[in-house]
């Protein structure tokens, strides 16, 4: 990288401190063994701001101008994501109502997975009853529903003796709730985490089997749709067993994978590549510019009313985020989508920065909008894995080769330098790699 790609323009210089803070101030808070008061954190915010405003009114550059910056932005950014955190622990479950049987009635708010218990899923509040008294829940609670009468099963979409239940549907039930409780396990799944992330402060399950059906609300058509087409593909392939295969890279639902073939793919070193990551999101995007491209150019008037590489640019973020949403938005997916929108805006808007900076813009922006992807696993595998293709030459200058003989070349070098400079990271995060995956 040439010394004065980083000259561009007093910007790009003032930017550089206030994306570390950025994500400095993130990472701060989130190794927070607890959540500071109200009052500290405003104290924190006008503070950063003041910072701000006298940094604004000086016109010289130097290291403690430097670091002023990177201060009351990471201050800044501590303060408005504990007021977020403030803010969703305040709609926590009441220790009170755990335990306790409750008449909850609510809208399936994503498509139901099965388990080994029953089914899973997601319920939107929309009235508690405790004794007939309306009582406050989490506007988001994750339901078991355990196996009830063979009669309820219908179509073949799921088997005798499991509740058969639809996105956007409005459900009565008599639950149990319980707040999220996770192991500390090191290297183990935090189930407190993974509800946080998914907006989710309780779990319950279904009292007895006296559940109402209201009907279709069609509050979560995207979600419907979903189910519709997974239980069209494991209706006609039910005795086929790459059936769950298919429905996984097409919506998103992991849980229609047999555990034995999870741990073929675990140990062999493929199983993110049977479930919907920033890999399939990415190449989505990839495949969906190129050919919006390609149709864009046969239309002259297309091309001198809007730029075909502009105009692909932003259809293949389109179409990446309508299939991150089809396939379950996940936390992976829409840190992908944030991720590609920062770069698109970035490309849109004519600006070109070094590569530092742009991978650095595009990790602020994410944990702008989920801070504690911070705390997962695919967060630095991802942007290791960019970094390191950005440091290599491999991502940078965006010229193909000439030739298939060069681009296999380029492949297999840019593969290699992927697998080398993971390898200790995954053998760190996991455990085990695979070199075959």
């Amino acid at each position: 990288m040439r010394r004065g790609a980083w000259q561009t323009s007093g910007t790009a210089v003032w930017l550089v401190p206030a994306l570390l803070g950025m994500v400095a101030g993130t990472a701060v808070q989130t190794l927070q063994a607890a959540l500071l008061p109200r009052t500290v954190l405003a104290v924190m915010f006008l503070t950063g701001l003041a910072g701000l405003f006298v940094l604004w009114r000086a016109a010289a550059h130097s290291w403690l101008r430097w670091s002023a910056m990177l201060l009351s932005v990471a201050a800044i950014v501590f303060a408005q994501i504990g007021w977020r955190a403030l803010a969703f622990e305040a709609h926590a479950l009441a220790p009170a109502l755990e335990g306790r049987d409750l008449q909850v009635t609510g809208i399936v708010a994503a498509m139901p997975q099965r388990t080994e218990a029953g089914l899973r899923f997601p319920v939107r509040v929309e009235q508690a009853l405790l004794g007939g008294v309306a009582v406050q829940l989490p506007p988001r609670i994750q339901l078991g529903a355990a196996l009830v009468d063979a009669g309820d099963a219908d179509d073949g979409a799921a088997p005798p003796g499991l509740l058969r239940v639809v996105a956007g549907e409005r459900w009565s039930w008599t639950l149990r709730l319980r707040a999220p409780h996770g192991n500390l396990n090191p290297s183990g799944f935090d189930y407190e985490l993974w509800m946080w992330a998914n907006d989710l402060q309780a779990s319950a399950y279904v009292r007895n089997a006296a559940a109402v059906r209201h009907g279709q609300t069609w509050r979560y058509p995207v979600e419907w749709a979903r189910q519709r087409v997974r239980d069209r593909i494991i209706g006609q392939l039910a005795h086929e067993r790459q059936a769950g295969w298919i429905a996984a890279l097409v919506t998103g639902d992991q849980n229609a994978i047999e555990r034995a073939d999870w741990d073929v793919f675990r140990a062999t070193g493929v199983a993110h590549l049977m479930s919907i990551s920033g890999l399939h999101v990415t190449m989505f995007a990839w495949l969906a510019s190129a050919m919006a491209g390609a149709l864009w150019r046969r239309s002259a008037r297309c091309c001198l009313a809007f730029p075909a590489p502009q105009a692909a640019l932003v259809a293949g973020l389109v179409l990446a985020t309508m299939y991150a949403l089809f396939s379950g938005w996940g936390v992976p997916a829409r840190r992908t989508i944030w991720m590609l929108a920062c770069v698109s805006l970035l490309r849109l808007s004519g600006r070109r920065w070094p590569w530092p900076l742009v991978w650095l813009s595009a990790a602020a922006w994410v944990l702008l909008l989920d801070p504690w992807a911070l705390l997962q696993s695919g967060f630095w595998l991802s942007f290791v894995a960019v970094g390191v293709l950005f440091a290599s030459g491999a991502a940078s200058d965006g010229v193909p080769p000439a030739s298939w003989r060069m681009r296999a070349v380029a492949m297999l070098r840019e593969q290699s330098v992927i697998t080398l400079a993971l390898t200790p990271l995954v053998l760190l995060l996991f455990g085990q790699v695979s070199l075959v995956g």
